[in-house]
């Protein structure tokens, strides 16, 4: 099973450090949700984890191996990655976005195998798109394309996955299609997942790991309970918060919150 962490990473741009000294390491087979506001280095460290972004100081180990000694091809065996805001070239269909996923396993020219193609077939199938295989990825909904990215990322057939804000510009129907995609993928096929989700209880609902991140530091890790608290969604994102159980799952959820500090903006009010 993959094994990803950092060991005291500093990453930043130019003269501005975002994150400092940063040890996490993702539990093998779990699913990791890493919360934080805007800006805080979230999708900064998911970028360096996934060797988009290189590290001023500090490493990122896949499997014991230094992550950027390791070859891209190499990688991609290994590791699938989800950016936040995925482009396809102009006119690719469903099919051929989701044969670039069986690059990383391919030899010689290129030609798809059988093995290529049944594991394309499996990845339309179990992300629900085989019935539009053949559409033009643009003539797509929001939640169909991501479903489309991820079944590419599934077609690398690795065993970690990354995904930065996969439920972006979507509405709640497909959020939870997606999320509940991701959690089958989890307890199904054992991958370890690791995503950066801003609605907090989409993030404690699906997480087995959580990893609360404020001005590019870890603030609290554990399971949900442990950061799904009034005292660490106060200290990380400046909110008095009024928590409760979710009922169905069991797990915590943010009822309803208010600002912790006065920030000088007075409320509108209609009249």
């Amino acid at each position: 099973m993959a094994s990803l962490s950092t060991e005291e990473l500093k990453i930043g741009y130019g003269e501005v450090t975002v994150v400092n000294d940063l040890n996490l390491h993702l539990p093998e087979g779990k699913i990791t949700t890493i919360i934080g506001p805007n800006g805080c280095g979230k999708s900064t460290i998911l970028q360096t984890m996934s060797r988009l972004i290189h590290p001023q100081t500090g490493f990122v180990y896949l499997d014991g191996k230094e992550i950027h000694k390791s070859s891209t091809k190499e990688i991609a065996t290994k590791m699938a990655v989800l950016p936040q805001t995925p482009e396809a070239p102009t006119g690719l269909t469903v099919y051929e976005l989701v044969t670039y996923g069986r690059f990383p396993h391919q030899r010689g020219f290129g030609r798809l195998t059988d093995e290529d193609r049944d594991i394309i077939e499996w990845a339309l199938e179990v992300t629900g798109i085989s019935d539009f295989a053949e559409r033009a990825i643009d003539s797509l909904s929001g939640g169909q394309r991501q479903k489309v990215w991820i079944a590419m990322a599934l077609a690398q057939e690795t065993e970690l996955l990354l995904l930065d804000e996969p439920t972006t510009y979507l509405d709640l129907t497909h959020q939870l299609e997606v999320l509940q995609l991701l959690e089958r993928l989890n307890r199904e096929e054992n991958r370890t997942i690791a995503m950066v989700l801003h609605d907090l209880n989409h993030a404690a609902r699906f997480a087995d790991h959580m990893v609360a991140i404020k001005n590019g530091q870890i603030v609290q890790e554990g399971v949900p309970n442990e950061v799904m608290t009034e005292d660490v969604l106060g200290e990380v994102f400046n909110i008095d918060a009024h928590m409760a159980m979710d009922l169905q799952t069991g797990r915590p959820a943010l009822l309803t919150y208010n600002l912790l500090r006065d920030t000088g903006i007075k409320p509108h009010v209609s009249v």
